[in-house]
Formats: structure tokens, C-alpha cells, sequence
């Protein structure tokens, strides 16, 4: 009889056997894999655990302030930490375009926490670890401004919960290990001061007690779409009810921590008349069976899943349409493009999320063509991306990919996967045409201004190469919500396509093309957007719209 430790080791050969072998097809498929992968930096001195994006442009990222001494230094003048004794930076604001970057100071632990921007651009940040699980922090988007962190401004502890930016401008903080319940930031008015019960949150843990960062997604409607590892419902959150419960996603997959899948709002295809008639579908991907980190402590690795569904969360008795990914993958990220297509990438193929507990790194993004539902396996990354890392939509339409972490320090050696404080960019293919750089639609100006209103008619101007639009070549404005991106999961991420008519032609290679913004808040809450032209399927870079 093959003794245990032994059993062990086979099923993890054959496991990783088995997944190169797929991926091996899966890399072959296209003859030459599309996109392209640049290093950015190979240090900024963290991991980036966390990353938002503000509308200056630059990225705000940072991990845990209890990892031990960082390789990035504290700012002349700032305070060191006490506990545990550290005077390194957990934070930086780096600048994509010059690659140029700058250490804020955080005092409280920010371990595995969650935010969202403010409808004035500031960075809202929620929670943590021990000191720091009822902290609010606070980051404005100018070129001196550091961390404000306000100690006990959340009624109850937050780790691992989630935020989603509302209509009416506020953040609500829902979930977290052992909080069953949501609240709003800021506090300005006395409900602000309330603790709302989501018993939801209790029933769907699983035996283990999980089921953290709770995937959250804000219906046309205004109501909250709350997805916890296979149950979802429509929360009524002003009233604190739940007004729909949706079917279970099949499978025996869970999809949340630490099973840990992705989830996005697909782009909702936005008309004048207002949010009645617009549809809004759910995708979700990834994720592995209940009780897979329990198994990862054993040394035991069960195989991540490759399977996605997409619901239809408008419509009267939706049903889960499931669909396959080409690989296996948990903690992938999923990024929603300004083309409207979703960006799958960074993860592993076998174990779980937590330390030591994935493997097999799975590098080949995936892009899903969400018009036609399929699937196209694109360059692989030099760089294993596993537990802790983090994607992000840059508004030159690249995606920006940080983090990697599965140790409880820095760890850079003697592990199976080091911790990595390296930044790249991703290109996807839309900016490659038969291997040339593509020639990209330029923003010229906007009408009345960047400052946009409700239901108002805006002209947008853009110069192509060519001085004729060709008709066959469809031309999109879509406007993408800022994302704050942790543990596989974008924050915030929307896409909306909006309701522009005809293109005509200006002067020489310019053009103008006309249409409505977004009509109410629930379609757009308010706050800062990037706005991209999108002609023959190639994204310009973006330019800055607030909305409000």
C-alpha cells in the first residue's frame, strides 16, 4: 500500500501533468497568441495586494501594513509604524504613463480590505485586519495628498467584505468575516449611523464559514445584486429587504474566498428612454468545489473549475446559462474592456486562495467575446500571478497587473511561488491588427464639456486615419467606471455602452458622433468615468467625463 505522504505527491504529478497538458492545447490553438505583455517596473517596493484607479490617471496600490519592512521607503518626515515596529511604506501612487512613483504612509492594517471612489474622485478605502478592521481611509486624487485614516468609523469590523459606489453618492460596506450586515460611508445623516442585518450573508457561509468578498453588482433598477458562493438575490438595501432571490448557479462550484472565482456586470447597453427596458446580465467565472482550502492544508489540490455562467438578473425567472472556459482557473481577474468584451486573467489552476495554497499557475489570459460567447486563449505572462495579485482597465485601454503574494511576509526565496513587487501591462489584442500597432480613433473634444449631466446631449469629436468613417466599421462611445481590484474581484467595474446615433464628418480626418449620456444615477452613480471611442473594434485613449 502506498503510504499517505506518497499519495500526496502522485496526486499532485498527475494534477499538474494533466493542466499542462490542457494548457499546452490551449496555447496552440491560435497559431501566433495575440496581445502583448511590458514590464513597467520591476520593483515599486510592495505587492500590490490592492489597486485602484483615480481620475488623475495614476493607480493607487498597497498591501498590509504587518507584512514586515517593505522595500519601499516611508516619505521624508513621515511617521514610522509601532505595531509591530516598521519604518517602510505599504503604499504607493505610481504614475503608468512615466512609470514614476511616490510612497503614502498607512498606519492601519489594510489587510484584505475593500473601496471605492467618492463621486468627487477620492478614494473611499473600508477595513482591514486587526487594527485597522473598522478604519476608514481616505485618498484624494492630487499630486501632494497622502492617506486620512479615521479609526472606528465603520459600527462593526470589516475583513474580507465588499463596497459598491449608490446613486445617491454614498458607499455601502457589505459583509466580511463574521459581519452579516451592511452599512454606509460616509456617515452624514443618522440612518448613516445604522447597522442593516442581511441574514443572506449567514445562510449561504459555508460549513467552514465562508464566503468573503461577496460579489456585488448595482442593477439598472437601483436595487443590489448580492452573489455569496452559489445563491444570489436583489437587495432592496434603502429598505433592507430583499425583493428577488435568484436560482442557485449549478455545478457544486462556490465562487467566493476562498474558492475564489470572478464576477462582472456585463456592459449595459444604455437608450434614452430611460433604465426600464435596459437588460443587465451577470458573468460569472471560475472558483473550485466547498472545502478546498481545508484540503490545500492537507496537501491536497483539488483542480480549480472551468466553468462560467451568465444571468439575466432583469428578467422576470432567470435562469443560469452555463458556458467552459479553455483552462481551469481560481483567483483569475476579470476585466471588463471598453470594447465590452471581458479580459480573464493571473490565477492558478489547482488548490485554493490563502497562503501556500494554490498551484500550478495558470498564465494565459483569456478574452471572452461576450456578443458571440466565445473564448480566445492570448499571450502568456512570464510572471506567475497567484494569490493576492490584482488587474486593472487603464485609460489607454491597456490593463495593469500587479501583485502576487501567497506568503504571510515578503518572502523572495525558499518558496514555491516568492512574493512579487513587480507591475506589467497587458495590450489586448485590439491594439495589435496583423501584427502592427493599430491605428487608434483621438478625442478631440467633447460637447458642452467633461462635466456632464443626466439625460444631456453630448457631441463627442474624434480624428481617424482615414477622412471617411467606413459604415461597415461600427463606431461605440462607452463610458467605464474607475475599479478598485482585490482578491479576483473588480469593485465598481461598469461598462456602459451608450445611446450615439450616426457619425459625420467634420473637416479632413475629423469626425463627430451624437447621443445621450447616461439618463439616471442607478445607470451611471455619480462620480468620474473614463469615456472611449471605440471605432472597428479599436479603442482611443480615454478621456475623463464626471458625471453627476
Amino acid at each position: 500500500m502506498m503510504d499517505i505522504t506518497a499519495a500526496k505527491f502522485v496526486l499532485l504529478v498527475v494534477a499538474t501533468l494533466s493542466l499542462l497538458l490542457g494548457q499546452s492545447q490551449s496555447q496552440h490553438a491560435p497559431l501566433a497568441p495575440k496581445g502583448e505583455w511590458k514590464l513597467l517596473k520591476r520593483s515599486i517596493g510592495i505587492s500590490a495586494m490592492h489597486m485602484a484607479l483615480l481620475p488623475s490617471g495614476h493607480v493607487a496600490a498597497f498591501d498590509r501594513t504587518d507584512f514586515g519592512r517593505s522595500l519601499l521607503p516611508l516619505p521624508p518626515g513621515k511617521p514610522c509604524r509601532s505595531q509591530p515596529p516598521d519604518c517602510s511604506a505599504h503604499s504607493i501612487l505610481f504614475d503608468p504613463r512615466t512609470r514614476a512613483g511616490r510612497a503614502l504612509t498607512l498606519l492601519t492594517d489594510t489587510f484584505c480590505s475593500s473601496g471605492a471612489l467618492s463621486p468627487g474622485g477620492t478614494l473611499i478605502q473600508t477595513g482591514g485586519d486587526r487594527r485597522g478592521n473598522r478604519t476608514v481611509r481616505y485618498l484624494r486624487p492630487c499630486p501632494t495628498c497622502d492617506w486620512l485614516e479615521h479609526d472606528n468609523a465603520l459600527l462593526t469590523p470589516r475583513w474580507y467584505a465588499s463596497d459598491q459606489a449608490l446613486p445617491d453618492g454614498r458607499v455601502i460596506v457589505l459583509g466580511g468575516q463574521g459581519a452579516f450586515n451592511y452599512e454606509f460611508v460616509p456617515k452624514h445623516s443618522e440612518s448613516d449611523h445604522k447597522l442593516f442585518d442581511l441574514p443572506f450573508l449567514e445562510q449561504t457561509k459555508d460549513k467552514w464559514g465562508n464566503n468573503l468578498y461577496p460579489f456585488l453588482h448595482l442593477s439598472p433598477d437601483g436595487y443590489l445584486f448580492v452573489f455569496a458562493n452559489t445563491k444570489s438575490i436583489l437587495l432592496d438595501y434603502v429598505n433592507n429587504r430583499v425583493v428577488k432571490y435568484y436560482p442557485d448557479m449549478p455545478g457544486g462550484v462556490s465562487r467566493n474566498y476562498p474558492s475564489t472565482g470572478s464576477s462582472v456586470l456585463l456592459p449595459l447597453q444604455l437608450k434614452t428612454s430611460g433604465h426600464g427596458d435596459v437588460k443587465a446580465e451577470v458573468f460569472i467565472c471560475g472558483g473550485a468545489k466547498p472545502g478546498v482550502m481545508e484540503m490545500a492544508k492537507k496537501k491536497i489540490y483539488w483542480p480549480a473549475s472551468p466553468s462560467c455562467g451568465r444571468l439575466v438578473i432583469t428578467d422576470a425567472s432567470p435562469e443560469w446559462e452555463m458556458e467552459t472556459m479553455p483552462m481551469r482557473r481560481i483567483m483569475g481577474d476579470m476585466v471588463l474592456l471598453p470594447t465590452g468584451d471581458v479580459l480573464i486573467i493571473n490565477g492558478a489552476a489547482y488548490g485554493s486562495a490563502g497562503w501556500y495554497d494554490g498551484r500550478v499557475p495558470v498564465r494565459w489570459p483569456v478574452i471572452y467575446r461576450k456578443d458571440v460567447r466565445r473564448f480566445e486563449v492570448l499571450r502568456a505572462s512570464a510572471i506567475p500571478r497567484m494569490y493576492h495579485s490584482s488587474a486593472l482597465l487603464l485609460p489607454d485601454a491597456r490593463v495593469l497587473v500587479g501583485g502576487s503574494n501567497p506568503n504571510p511576509w515578503y518572502n523572495f526565496s525558499g518558496v514555491p511561488f516568492p512574493t512579487e513587487l513587480s507591475l506589467e501591462a497587458f495590450s489586448p489584442p485590439y491594439l495589435w491588427v496583423d501584427g502592427v500597432r493599430a491605428h487608434r480613433p483621438r478625442i478631440t473634444g467633447i460637447e458642452p464639456g467633461t462635466e456632464v449631466g443626466y439625460g444631456e446631449w453630448l457631441s463627442v469629436c474624434f480624428n481617424v486615419k482615414t477622412e471617411h468613417v467606413k459604415v461597415e466599421e461600427k463606431v461605440q462611445v462607452t463610458m467605464v467606471a474607475p475599479a478598485f481590484a482585490t482578491h479576483s474581484f473588480s469593485m465598481n467595474q461598469r461598462v456602459l455602452e451608450l445611446d450615439f446615433g450616426r457619425v459625420r464628418r467634420v473637416r479632413g480626418k475629423g469626425h463627430v458622433v451624437e447621443g445621450f449620456s447616461p439618463a439616471n444615477s442607478a445607470l451611471a452613480p455619480p462620480g468620474y468615468y473614463m469615456l472611449f471611442v471605440v471605432y472597428g473594434g479599436v479603442p482611443s485613449h480615454a478621456k475623463w467625463v464626471q458625471i453627476s
